[in-house]
C-alpha cells in the first residue's frame, strides 16, 4: 500500500466514524399532576404568546420595562453567557475538521568543508482524531446543548425581569397609595387630638381620652416613617433592576384601583412545561450530561488519529516551487488504552452521576413551575372574594367612622368610641390597599409562571 492509499483509507476511516457511544435520549415523566388544582380563564390569549406590551396596559410600566430590558445586568450577565457558550460550541464543532497549516524552513547541515541548506515548504495537517467512536462527536453535542441551554436561561432571565420590574412598580404604587391614607389619617388624628385637649383643659373629658388620642396620633407618624422607609427600598429595588434610576415622571400617579391586568388561561400541566424556558434551559443541560456519556464512553475505545504532510525541498530556495522535489507523508497514530489507574471507569461515573443530577434538577424544574402555577391560580381563585369582602369591610368602617363623629359631636358617644372607629377605618383602608396589590402582583405571577413576558428582541 503506497502513501496515496494509505491517505484515503485514513479518509475513508474518517468517513465511517458515525459510531455513537452516547445513550437513546428520553425524556423523564414528569412528576406532577395531570392537571391544576385550581381553575383558571376558559378563554383568552396563552400567556407565552401574549407580549408583554400588551399585557401591561399602563404606559409608564411599559416604558420602565423597556428601560430594565435594554440595562439590567443581569440580562446583561445571560447575553454573554450566550456568546461563551456558542463560542465553546464552535471551539467542538472544529475539532471534528482536521486543521491544515503551512509550513516554511530552511536546515542547514555541514557537508564535509562545506555546508548545504535545504529549503522546504508545504501543507499539512496534525493529530487529527478520526472520531470512529464518536468521542468528539458527543462532546460536540455537549457543547451545542449547553448553548442552547444558555439561550433559554437568557429567555427565563428577561421573564423574571418582566415580572420583577412590573411588581416592584405596582408596590411603588401601593406605596404611594398608602403614604397619601396615612398623611390625612395623621392630619384627622392631630385635629382629635387637639380637642381632645381643649375639652380636658375644660374639664370635660379625662387623660385616658387624651393619652388614648396621642397614642393613635403617634401610632400614625410610626406608619407614615414606616411607608416612607418602605417606598425609598422599593425605589432602590426598581433602581437596580433598571440598571439606572428611576425617572421621576415613570413612577406613580396613578392608584391600584385604576389599574387592571387581564386573564391568562393556563392550559394543561403539559402545555407549559413545554413554553416555559426555564423548563427547557433544564431538560438542554440533561441533554449535555447525556452526551457526556458518550464520551466518557468512547474514551475505552482505541482513539485514531493522523498526521500527514504534503510539501517540497530544495537547495535552493528560488528552485523551491520550480525544480523542488515533492513528497508526501502520512502518520495515523492508534492509542488503545491498557493501563490508566482506573481514570476512565471515574470519568464514566462521573459522567453517569452528573446525567443523575441532572435528570432530578430538571423534575425539580418541572415541579417549580407547576407549583408556581397553582400558587398564582389559588390566588386568582381566592383574591377576587377577599377583594370584595375587603371593600365591604373598609365601606362599612367609613360609614361607622361617620356615625360615631356625629354621635360625639352631639355628645352622644365618648371620644373613645370616636377614636376606637378611626383605627378601624384605617386599618380597613389599609388592608384594602394591600389586597388590591396583592391581587395585582398574583396576576403579575400567573403570567410569568406560564411563560409570558418573553418576546424576541426587534
Amino acid at each position: 500500500m503506497n502513501r496515496f492509499q494509505l491517505a484515503a483509507a485514513a479518509l475513508a476511516i474518517g468517513a465511517l466514524s458515525g459510531c455513537s457511544m452516547m445513550p437513546t435520549y428520553e425524556r423523564p415523566p414528569a412528576p406532577v399532576a395531570g392537571g391544576w388544582p385550581a381553575p383558571a380563564a376558559a378563554t383568552g390569549t396563552p400567556a407565552a404568546d401574549l407580549p408583554w406590551q400588551q399585557f401591561f396596559g399602563d404606559e409608564r410600566l411599559r416604558q420602565l420595562i423597556a428601560v430594565a430590558l435594554r440595562n439590567n445586568r443581569d440580562l446583561r450577565i445571560a447575553v454573554l453567557n450566550i456568546e461563551q457558550a456558542r463560542a465553546q460550541y464552535d471551539i467542538r464543532r472544529a475539532d471534528r475538521l482536521p486543521t491544515f497549516g503551512a509550513t516554511v524552513g530552511a536546515t542547514r547541515t555541514p557537508s564535509g568543508e562545506d555546508s548545504r541548506t535545504t529549503y522546504t515548504a508545504g501543507l499539512g495537517l496534525s493529530n487529527w482524531e478520526i472520531d470512529f467512536f464518536g468521542r468528539v462527536a458527543s462532546l460536540s453535542a455537549a457543547a451545542l446543548a449547553q448553548y442552547l441551554a444558555t439561550e433559554e436561561g437568557r429567555k427565563a432571565a428577561q421573564i423574571s425581569l418582566v415580572a420583577s420590574v412590573a411588581n416592584t412598580w405596582l408596590a411603588l404604587v401601593a406605596d404611594e397609595e398608602l403614604l397619601e391614607l396615612t398623611r390625612r389619617t395623621l392630619a384627622t388624628r392631630e385635629e382629635s387630638l387637639r380637642l381632645v385637649r381643649l375639652r380636658f383643659d375644660n374639664g370635660v373629658t379625662s387623660e385616658l381620652d387624651v393619652r388614648q388620642a396621642q397614642s393613635l396620633t403617634e401610632a400614625a407618624r410610626v406608619a407614615l416613617a414606616q411607608l416612607t422607609r418602605q417606598r425609598a427600598l422599593d425605589l432602590d429595588a426598581l433602581a437596580l433592576l433598571l440598571g439606572q434610576p428611576v425617572p421621576p415622571e415613570l413612577v406613580t400617579e396613578v392608584s391600584t384601583a385604576a389599574l387592571r391586568l387581564p386573564d391568562v388561561p393556563a392550559g394543561t400541566p403539559s402545555d407549559v412545561l413545554v413554553r416555559r424556558p426555564d423548563v427547557r434551559q433544564a431538560e438542554q443541560q440533561l441533554v449535555a450530561a447525556n452526551a457526556n456519556i458518550g464520551a466518557a464512553r468512547a474514551a475505552f475505545f482505541p482513539r485514531i488519529s493522523l498526521t500527514a504532510g504534503l510539501g517540497a525541498a530544495s537547495t535552493e530556495l528560488s528552485g523551491l516551487f520550480k525544480g523542488g522535489s515533492w513528497g508526501f507523508t502520512a502518520a495515523p497514530q492508534l492509542l488503545q488504552p491498557i493501563f490508566d489507574a482506573g481514570r476512565n471507569r471515574a470519568g464514566l461515573d462521573a459522567a453517569t452521576a452528573a446525567r443523575d443530577i441532572a435528570v432530578a434538577q430538571y423534575e425539580r424544574a418541572i415541579q417549580v413551575a407547576f407549583r408556581e402555577v397553582s400558587d398564582a391560580l389559588a390566588g386568582r381563585a381566592t383574591f377576587g372574594e377577599q377583594l370584595r369582602a375587603q371593600g365591604q369591610v373598609a365601606e362599612a368602617e367609613s360609614v361607622r367612622h361617620r356615625l360615631s363623629e356625629l354621635r360625639y359631636r352631639s355628645g352622644v358617644a365618648s371620644s373613645l368610641d370616636l377614636l376606637d372607629a378611626q383605627r378601624s377605618l384605617f386599618a380597613a383602608q389599609q388592608a384594602l390597599v394591600q389586597t388590591r396589590l396583592q391581587q395585582l402582583q398574583s396576576q403579575v405571577l400567573l403570567y410569568r409562571a406560564l411563560g409570558g413576558g418573553w418576546t424576541e428582541p426587534m
